[in-house]
Formats: structure tokens, sequence, C-alpha cells
């Protein structure tokens, strides 16, 4: 509903913020806590026990992240002003206080479910590793927003000099929030932007279970990969935290996506590398494979 609400504002709402629609980003969230919730919902009915303290905890989950975070997102929006590290006015740091207290009590139902998902018997034992790896990933990307939060070097110094700031904190590492950005994303392209580990890392519970499940289906093709089904969703669970850190790491030292250095390409070959050794050695070890 209000991914609907946000998408009708970027059509008619031609109000503005740092060069894109105030709608852009509430619509962005909410997709993206709509992909949450409905895996979250998804992992919850793959459960065997402690079913009905799950249901509660997923229930207490969305509406934490639903009522003070999205919905003050989609407030500030229709204000047309900063939802994030805006301290203009008393109302608009008590809105990002509020989304703050919802942010940190998301991310701690959210562990309180991994707990509990992870102490589950499946027959499934590539799932089983799946989904709490792919837990344990979001559960760090989430932490990245953290990160942005504090105050930027500039920033520390006002408020050592006894300086009020309307803004304290920022997603741009190396230049101020609201330079040119990638369509779509809004990701900066002349910065380092720590939004682009915090995407890729959150929604690592829909991508390794996924794997899990693609590796299934090919298994009916490839009955090589059968008896290596685990083992490789834990390689690529390790691979995709592996390009979590990646992009964090790039982000922090200033540096924009699309623009990576050679320490940066050096770094993501040695990861494709080590990834793709691993799961030859993986394939080559199964008993399907030396039969051939």
């Amino acid at each position: 509903m209000l991914a609907t609400v946000s998408a009708l504002g970027l059509v008619i709402d031609g109000r503005t913020l740092l060069g894109q629609s105030v709608w852009l980003k509430p619509f962005k969230f909410a997709v993206s806590f709509g992909l949450y919730a409905g895996t979250l919902a998804w992992m919850i009915s793959q459960a065997r026990r402690w079913r009905r303290t799950l249901w509660w905890l997923g229930t207490v989950t969305v509406a934490g992240f639903l009522v003070p975070e999205i919905s003050a997102i989609t407030f500030q929006a229709a204000r047309g002003v900063p939802s994030h590290f805006n301290f203009s006015t008393g109302l608009d740091e008590t809105v990002f206080m509020v989304m703050g207290g919802a942010a940190y009590l998301g991310w701690l139902m959210t562990f309180a479910l991994g707990v509990f998902l992870v102490a589950q018997r499946r027959v499934d034992r590539a799932m089983a590793w799946a989904i709490p790896l792919g837990m344990v990933i979001s559960l760090a990307g989430m932490s990245v927003g953290y990160l942005m939060t504090a105050p930027t070097p500039g920033q520390a110094q006002d408020l050592a000099n006894g300086l009020e700031l309307a803004t304290i904190g920022a997603h741009s590492v190396g230049a101020p929030d609201g330079g040119a950005v990638m369509p779509v994303t809004g990701w900066e392209t002349g910065a380092g932007d720590l939004r682009v580990a915090h995407f890729v890392g959150l929604h690592a519970m829909q991508v390794i279970p996924l794997v899990a499940i693609g590796l299934r289906l090919l298994c009916r093709r490839y009955p090589v990969l059968a008896g290596v089904r685990t083992a490789l969703v834990v390689i690529a669970a390790f691979g995709y935290a592996g390009i979590t850190g990646l992009v964090l790491w790039q982000a922090q030292r200033g540096q924009a996506l699309v623009q990576p250095d050679a320490l940066t390409f050096a770094a993501a070959a040695a990861l494709v590398t080590l990834v793709f050794a691993a799961a030859t050695a993986v394939i080559m070890s199964s008993p399907a494979w030396r039969v051939r």
C-alpha cells in the first residue's frame, strides 16, 4: 500500500530533495520492506517448532518496522523534508530518533527470529544452512545503517565547536550527500556510499535461500550437484558475505561503486577466484563426479 502511494507521488508530485523526488525514498523502502516481510513470513512457514512464538516475533518485527520507521519516512516525504539525519526542528529530530529506535528494535527482533529458526530441524540440509546464513548476513547489512548515523569528520568538528547542526550523519563518504547519483538506486557516483553495502547485505535473506532452491532445481538436470548442494550453499553464502564486505570497504574509502580502483578490482578478482576454486573443488569431490 505504501509503495502504491509513493509510486503515485512520484508521478503527480514534482517536489524534489537533493535532486530526487521526495517520494523516491519511501517507494524504495516500501518495496524493500515488502520483500523483507514476505521472506520472513516464508521462513516462519518452514518452521516445525515454536511456530506460535515465531508468529508473534514476526508480527512484532513487522509492526516495529512499519509503524515507526516506514510510516515516518512517508510522513517526512509528504512534508517535503529529509527523513534521515534531519535535526532541523524538534519535530524532525523526534521523527528521526523514533526511526532509529525502530531500527534497533527491528534488528533485535530479527536476531531473535534467527535464533529460533537456526534451532529448527529440517530434512533439507541445504536450506537448513541457507536460512540462518542469510539471516546473519542480513543482520550485518542492517548494521551498516548505524555507520550512517555517526557525524562526518566535518560535522564532528562543528559539534565540538558548539555549533547546532541541521544535519548529523550521512550516507556518503568523501563528499557531501546530494552529488551525482545512479538512476533508480540513487547511490552516489562521485563518492563512497554506505547504502550499497546496506542494500546488498540486507537482501541476503532472499538471495541465499534462492541459491538453495536454484541448486535443488539444477540437481534434476545435473545429478553431480546433488551430493554437494549443501556445501555449495555455504560457499555461496560466504561469497555473498565477501561481496557485502567488499562494497562496504570500497565505500569507506570514499570510492563510488561505479569507480573502483585497481585495489578494489584486485580484491574482487581474488574473491571471485576463491569462490570459483572452492566450488570447483567441492563439485569434483562429489561421488557422482568421480563415477564419471
